[in-house]
């Protein structure tokens, strides 16, 4: 006789995942949840993404180390929510995989959890879908959703916004995070990954916290001293800035104005690759970039640790230029 279980999906490992999610979010386990808006917000606009964490995947799962790809999960995910001026509210996962293994599972969903609470936001449900046969033993999927809400006048318009003069303020990538990684596994071979193990699974930075309470100070009635957020993910400087330029101004980037991590230098020793190819595949030690009012830059560096002023804004034709600071 064949069962659900011998073609494949053992249901009972999946209810002792869920029996062990609950125990760092209770409100998982139902077909569905909802939750309230945060009061005082006058007319709410309701915000969403999604996003993997792509081939980082192969690394950790090469490695057998899974504590931190939740991490990164939410970080690319919450990383991009903000950039509307928003707030995360709740977090969803996808974990797919040929055959569950509960302990594996279980730590990659820690690290969802820890993520959501440092970024204010409810892990409220997900799915685990066991695909026997459709992955290989040993490999799983991730995918987040995010969803977060603003007040409509609150909300961040950069390409109304953003103008000749406003500046660009780098804040500080804990390295990689979760770009550009075909790329790395062309240039580190698989045998040297235990090597750099720390460097390569180093979790996605969360900026939630820190930005929003500087958009918070910055952005009072029809003053918005933040003009704009780019999450600086694949595409680099050249494909990211511009989602937030206007038609008529372009972003001037000096080059020099940081210190680049010494992963990126690495990279780009190795496989002997371009600067443009560099800057357009990776975040370079700049995980997201601040257009700010001039008169508002300084308060907030003071709250924004290690943040550098790395360009400017000026007339153009929505693109993005690499220079050094004197010309």
């Amino acid at each position: 006789m064949i069962t659900y279980k011998k073609a494949g999906v053992d249901i009972d490992a999946g209810n002792e995942l869920v029996r062990r999610i609950k125990k760092m979010a209770p409100r998982i386990g139902g077909f569905s949840d909802g939750m309230n808006l945060p009061k005082g917000i006058k007319e709410p606009v309701l915000i969403g993404c999604t996003d993997g964490v792509g081939t980082k995947l192969a690394i950790a799962q090469k490695l057998n180390r899974h504590d931190t790809i939740g991490y990164d999960l939410v970080g690319m995910n919450v990383n991009d929510l903000i950039c509307s001026g928003g707030r995360p509210l709740f977090f969803l996962d996808y974990f797919a995989c040929g055959r569950l293994d509960v302990s594996l599972a279980e730590k990659v969903v820690r690290g969802i959890v820890k993520a959501c609470r440092e970024s204010d936001c409810e892990l409220l449900g997900g799915e685990t879908a066991e695909m026997p046969g459709f992955y290989k033993p040993g490999e799983y999927d991730l995918a987040g959703f995010a969803t977060g809400v603003v007040d409509k006048k609150k909300m961040l318009h950069p390409k109304d916004t953003v103008k000749p003069g406003d500046i660009l303020l780098g804040l500080p990538s804990s390295g990689l995070h979760s770009n550009g990684y075909s790329l790395v596994r062309k240039v580190f071979r698989a045998a040297e990954w235990k090597k750099w193990a720390d460097v390569l699974l180093t979790p996605t930075r969360l900026y939630v916290r820190p930005v929003l309470r500087v958009i918070e100070k910055l952005n009072k009635g029809k003053k918005f001293g933040l003009r704009g957020l780019v999450h600086i993910t694949g595409g680099g400087f050249y494909d990211n800035i511009p989602r937030i330029l206007g038609p008529r101004v372009r972003a001037k980037v000096f080059r020099g104005s940081w210190t680049i991590p010494p992963v990126f230098k690495e990279i780009q020793k190795r496989g002997r690759i371009k600067d443009e190819e560099m800057f357009r595949t990776f975040n370079m030690g700049i995980g997201m970039v601040a257009v700010l009012s001039p008169k508002d830059v300084k308060t907030a560096q003071r709250m924004l640790p290690g943040s550098r002023v790395i360009g400017i804004i000026e007339k153009g034709h929505r693109d993005v230029i690499l220079t050094t600071a004197d010309k």
